[in-house]
């Protein structure tokens, strides 16, 4: 996935960070974003300028953090010569 900031088709990719992030659809976001900015323009900005600081901030420090959620749950690869094996089942 390319860096949300440098994508040519959003804009400093708040919106689609915050929805990646906490798993839901963005398209909402940008809904309540939209009709927010015809009521209080300045504060609407002002949020979102704050809330692409925070995205920046936390894509440097993590820079792809849906990859590293799925590596630190992926199971461990089965021992090399070991095809005969029964796979090892998890408890529930």
């Amino acid at each position: 996935m390319a860096n949300l900031l440098t994508r040519d088709d959003t804009f400093f990719g708040v919106c689609q960070a915050l929805g990646d992030d906490f798993g839901f659809n963005p398209f909402y976001l940008r809904v309540a974003l939209g009709v927010s900015l015809l009521l209080n323009p300045v504060a609407v900005l002002a949020g979102y300028a704050i809330a692409g600081v925070a995205v920046a901030v936390s894509r440097l420090i993590v820079p792809e953090p849906r990859a590293a959620l799925a590596a630190a749950d992926a199971a461990p690869a089965p021992a090399e010569g070991n095809d005969n094996a029964e796979p090892e089942l998890l408890a529930a």
